[in-house]
């Protein structure tokens, strides 16, 4: 049992790799544009102008605004091997530990970015609310995603780098449309395979919040992580060797109109008859008028 060769930047880069193949915002948000040890800065590009041209040329600056996030998330792993040194030349031992304390930071670290994009999103953009659900069926639910979409086209959102999550129960409304294929195939960072919902590129997590759908644009977001002090010592307990890191983390919302979400019920399939439908809104429009 020994720690006398542990390697830190070997470990840290193993767990990062498995990170970076498992979260599913990694790559769909903006990264900083510069780190200055536990704050990043993004910057943000100001409005320009298009002018009639008059024989003259007025010359305007480019605005750029800083925008600074402090890693105010912070989360640990520590686990206990029985020689550490031994375990980095087996590499099955390395890669199991890894990979598996990997794929926690990755969840932990989406559950919040989805939570920062749900929380900035403009009130304009969002279908539904927490107390009173937009309900979504087999039927629906395609459709409802089109809305997100067209949503962002109102807000004069870039086509491109559009993204639209829904967790397992709501692609498996989806594989029930005819538009929409019959078996997806989920990547391991959470990308569906070939499926694109008017512009959106689908993402199935299981980190969103609860009873949401979110579309956004890459824009929209910026965060970062880094993978801090890790180290490896024997423990004063136990005759085993113990590894700890640290991982720091933020998110902010840079532009909240490129951000789109649903807050919904799933219903069942009598809630798409037309008769159904009718009656729900005389109701409706009846309670409206008492209350009125």
């Amino acid at each position: 049992m020994s720690v006398e060769s542990f390697k830190p930047t070997l470990w840290e880069g193993a767990i990062l790799a498995n990170f970076h193949s498992i979260s599913t915002v990694e790559a769909t948000i903006t990264k900083p544009t510069s780190i200055q040890g536990e704050k990043v800065i993004f910057n943000r590009m100001g409005a320009g102008t298009i002018k009639d041209y008059e024989g003259t040329i007025a010359w305007e600056d480019i605005n750029m605004t800083p925008i600074e996030l402090t890693f105010d998330q912070q989360k640990y792993f520590a686990f206990s091997l029985d020689d550490c040194d031994a375990a980095q030349l087996k590499s099955d031992i390395m890669k199991e530990a890894t990979r598996e304390h990997g794929a926690l930071i990755a969840e932990t670290y989406d559950t919040y970015v989805y939570g920062v994009m749900s929380a900035g999103a403009k009130s304009s953009n969002v279908i539904g609310s927490k107390s009173n659900k937009t309900v979504i069926t087999a039927k629906s639910a395609y459709n409802y995603i089109v809305d997100l979409s067209t949503a962002l086209s109102q807000q004069k959102v870039p086509k491109a780098d559009r993204y639209c999550v829904v967790n397992a129960a709501v692609l498996g409304l989806l594989s029930k449309d005819r538009r929409f294929t019959a078996s997806p195939n989920v990547l391991a960072n959470g990308i569906v395979e070939g499926q694109r919902i008017a512009g959106l590129q689908l993402i199935c997590s299981e980190e969103l919040p609860a009873n949401q759908i979110i579309a956004y644009y890459k824009g929209s977001t910026g965060g970062a992580k880094q993978i801090d002090k890790v180290e490896a010592l024997r423990l004063q307990n136990s005759f085993t060797d113990g590894i700890r890191g640290l991982c720091k983390y933020g998110a902010t919302v840079l532009r909240n109109e490129a951000i789109a979400v649903i807050n919904y019920s799933i219903g069942t399939s009598a809630d798409d008859d037309p008769a159904k439908v009718e009656v729900t809104n005389v109701v409706k429009t009846q309670e409206a008028a008492a209350g009125a």
